[in-house]
């Protein structure tokens, strides 16, 4: 997956009225955005196909997979067929579970990306002590997709060792949670922003902050 300015923009907005008038802001300088469940749990699946439709960015549905093997063949193929190009995954559940997932994007000509640890501090509490195991187990399944926290950059650092150079992370957390964007694309190769740019008084202007910061 190329991505436009190394960042994904982050919909997790309520209303498509407001997802397409920040995009029709922002559409020059991204290609990839990544919907979670605000958007989809709003507006419905339908929100995937018309942002594909319409702009025909690269879209990454972040519904952080974790159910048992056939619930998650079941999620995966109806986000991939409202129009997803790939699916994250928790790999906490399990190899058979994220299998399922892979299985389904394959199918369908899309990815998936192997969460394996989240940005916020209480991450540090549980799977933080999994997260390099998750990794792990992806290099072994073959995977070359991650997502790996810009907020802890030694953790950052440690699960591109294990997934190589070869494989592609992008990283949450820069912005409101405090990652710092150049220092991140050390480590990652795609930056996911949220909040620094949707919430922003000008979009547009906070984007190109960004991009700024990144090509100093």
């Amino acid at each position: 997956m190329k991505v436009k300015n190394n960042l994904i923009i982050v919909l997790d907005l309520f209303r498509m009225e407001e997802v397409m008038q920040l995009l029709e802001e922002i559409s020059g300088q991204i290609n990839t955005v990544k919907v979670g469940y605000p958007l989809v749990l709003s507006e419905g699946l339908q929100s995937i196909s018309k942002i594909k439709e319409t702009f025909g960015f690269n879209i990454i549905a972040d519904f952080k997979v974790a159910d048992i093997p056939e619930t998650n063949q079941k999620i995966a193929e109806l986000t991939f067929d409202a129009g997803a190009d790939a699916i994250i995954t928790h790999g906490f559940v399990g190899r058979d579970s994220v299998q399922a997932c892979l299985d389904t994007a394959g199918e369908h000509g899309g990815d998936i990306f192997l969460l394996t640890e989240m940005s916020h501090p209480g991450a540090e509490q549980f799977i933080q002590d999994v997260s390099l195991d998750i990794a792990r187990m992806g290099v072994d399944m073959g995977l070359k997709n991650y997502v790996a926290p810009s907020t802890r950059l030694d953790r950052l650092e440690k699960i591109r060792k294990i997934v190589g150079d070869e494989s592609f992370i992008i990283s949450p957390g820069v912005g409101v949670q405090g990652g710092d964007p150049a220092k991140t694309l050390e480590f990652a190769d795609a930056l996911i922003v949220g909040r620094s740019i949707y919430a922003a008084d000008n979009p547009q202007e906070a984007l190109r902050s960004i991009i700024d910061g990144i090509e100093l």
